[in-house]
């Protein structure tokens, strides 16, 4: 369902729910239950196009971050050093003048 057009992706999700949920073998039928539950969910991962690796190293940097600031006496100053490393800043320091 990745990389399709997220009308379609929804489409194909609620038929194969719909075949699972029918099909009366109980280890697919909970599934099936849970998927229509979390169904705006799964559309929702599904529309962003964001394969799951670059995901899950954003989630990984932003854990270290939390690690690295362990003892910051304010949260402020965790939300300012994770918009730091994660937020895409490009920070250039000053060459020195010859």
């Amino acid at each position: 369902m990745l990389g399709r057009p997220i009308g379609r992706a929804g489409g194909e999700l609620k038929h194969w729910v719909f075949r699972a949920s029918r099909s009366h073998i109980p280890e697919i039928v909970e599934p099936a239950g849970k998927i229509r539950r979390r169904r705006p969910d799964i559309l929702g991962a599904i529309g962003p196009g964001y394969p799951n690796a670059r995901l899950e190293a954003f989630d990984n940097g932003i854990k270290v971050t939390v690690r690295v600031a362990y003892g910051f006496h304010h949260v402020t100053n965790l939300i300012s050093l994770i918009m730091l490393r994660c937020g895409g800043l490009d920070i250039r320091l000053p060459e020195p003048v010859s």
